[in-house]
């Protein structure tokens, strides 16, 4: 079996590629890169391939019986991107596909959303077999919002109540790495979501719990968060996106309570409270 990996050099297909290697030997991983340079110290075969260029995917998943495709970056992009590297797959002889989507991606208000649905119709088209991660939130995607917390005592946002369901990267590519190495899952949609969760006035409330610190969460209208978001440096389409998906978290998009991510893993998903401290933990180490 060879398994490789799309999006290698980046935060979730490098942690994939480490679970990985933790399962199976190095030699049966590919790490597909479109810069392989940076993807030097996965230890592992780094092939050039790039989703916007079908010829180079073609020649990246020569040999490979199994393929984790790891969503693009690239809004706006993806669908266009995704279906190239399933055709190449198709082509090369991949039996199975399995896509990174977005935590309950066919009822979504998020604007990611349609991106990732329209990707897996790609993928259960295609005829290859498959298994969808409907991948929930990161708990690193409020790494800057911790960092400005601690500076200035008010966690903003614009998610009011809305629970969110997050779990650490490393969760996430564990339950990738579980999957792919494993039976039983062809033809499988997992909702993947952390155990625990936790609205953006839990987050301000660990983070003053932890620094014996006053730090509030300000809830913000949407249209107000992304100004301020806009002048915290974030281009102004970001900036709106960002602030709708807030929106989205109030509503209730990225609340998840059926513990499917932990049976994958076969444990617990990490809690808020010690992602923060890490995060603590690191400012204290650069600051020290």
């Amino acid at each position: 079996m060879t398994i490789a990996v799309t999006g290698s050099t980046g935060h979730l297909g490098r942690l994939i590629i480490e679970r990985l290697r933790a399962k199976v030997a190095a030699s049966e991983i590919v790490a597909v890169a479109r810069t392989p340079a940076k993807a030097a110290d996965l230890r592992v075969a780094v092939r050039h391939g790039d989703y916007a260029d079908p010829s180079s995917l073609a020649a990246a998943f020569s040999g490979v019986r199994e393929l984790v495709l790891v969503s693009g970056s690239e809004l706006g992009q993806r669908a266009v991107q995704h279906r190239n590297v399933v055709e190449a797959a198709k082509a090369s002889g991949v039996r199975r596909v399995v896509y990174t989507s977005l935590l309950h991606a066919d009822r979504s208000p998020l604007s990611l959303a349609s991106e990732h649905l329209e990707t897996e119709s790609i993928v259960r088209a295609s005829g290859l077999a498959f298994t969808i991660l409907r991948n929930g939130w990161y708990l690193e995607n409020y790494t800057n919002a911790v960092h400005g917390a601690l500076a200035t005592g008010t966690l903003s946002g614009g998610a009011g109540h809305g629970r969110i369901s997050a779990a650490a990267r490393a969760d996430y590519a564990e339950a990738a790495a579980a999957v792919v190495t494993s039976l039983g899952h062809d033809g499988n949609t997992y909702e993947l979501a952390g155990d625990n969760s936790f609205t953006l006035g839990d987050l301000a409330a660990e983070l003053a719990r932890l620094t014996g610190r006053r730090i509030a969460y300000r809830d913000l209208p949407e249209s107000e968060y992304a100004t301020q978001l806009a002048k915290h440096g974030i281009p102004a389409v970001i900036a709106k996106a960002l602030a709708s998906w807030d929106v989205g978290i109030a509503a209730g998009a990225l609340f998840d309570d059926g513990g499917q991510l932990s049976r994958l893993i076969g444990r617990r998903t990490t809690p808020l409270k010690n992602f923060v401290s890490a995060k603590l933990g690191e400012d204290l180490a650069k600051t020290g």
